[in-house]
């Protein structure tokens, strides 16, 4: 065992339309520990979003493998109860359900999970107390503001306890002052419960939140 929560080893992956070939991620390894928040920088196009969703399971690599708590990823195999278990996903869009409450948006997070009923309500409730939404649980996304529909959408990612977060541009959408509350928000649950982050964003106002700093420009990775 490593003692990395999440390692990537040598990730590439080559995109090929006709005669065109676009290498988006060139031979990337990185290693995050539990408690670690990570920061991967760069422009629009650069291959951050690729690069997530391979940690997260989504997108196959090309070449190169994934390890989640010292188990290497077979991407033979039906990777959804790894992404269903392991990973908390927060996306710069939200992704929230505009016809359900605050709490029923969490909620959806462990009905997935099996977890039904009083036990995932009141599962629900603690979490937006813990992102201090607690008084905003039977308002609508309309009725939120953009940094508290964020709270939503990390209580909806973290309500099952998962030993990862992902998390792709969460400050895309929030003004400074908001932007580097969330995060402070996301790298608090990181210290406080062990959990490994990583966030791609090209914001680099959060840069002194965070542990470490990487740079990925044209798909190479550089501290």
């Amino acid at each position: 065992m490593s003692g990395y929560v999440l390692e990537a080893q040598r990730l590439k992956k080559i995109y090929r339309e006709g005669d065109v070939t676009v290498e988006a991620v060139r031979d990337v390894s990185l290693a995050v520990k539990g408690g670690e928040t990570v920061a991967v920088m760069g422009p629009s196009g650069s291959g951050k979003t690729t690069l997530l969703s391979m940690l997260g399971c989504i997108l196959k690599p090309t070449s190169g493998d994934v390890w989640i708590e010292g188990h290497r990823i077979d991407w033979e195999k039906d990777l959804s109860s790894v992404r269903r278990n392991a990973i908390g996903f927060v996306f710069q869009s939200f992704n929230l359900f505009s016809a359900l409450t605050v709490e029923e948006n969490v909620e959806v997070a462990l009905n997935l999970r099996g977890i039904r009923g009083r036990g995932a309500k009141q599962k629900a409730r603690d979490m937006l107390k813990r992102v201090g939404l607690e008084n905003r649980q039977d308002f609508l996304p309309r009725d939120l503001s953009g940094g508290q529909k964020q709270r939503v959408s990390i209580a909806r990612a973290l309500v099952h306890h998962p030993p990862i977060i992902l998390a792709d541009e969460p400050t895309g959408n929030l003004d400074s002052k908001t932007g580097h509350a969330i995060i402070e928000l996301i790298r608090r649950f990181a210290v406080d419960e062990n959990r490994t982050v990583v966030v791609v964003t090209h914001d680099s106002r959060i840069a002194d939140t965070v542990d470490t700093v990487y740079h990925l420009e044209d798909g190479v990775l550089r501290p």
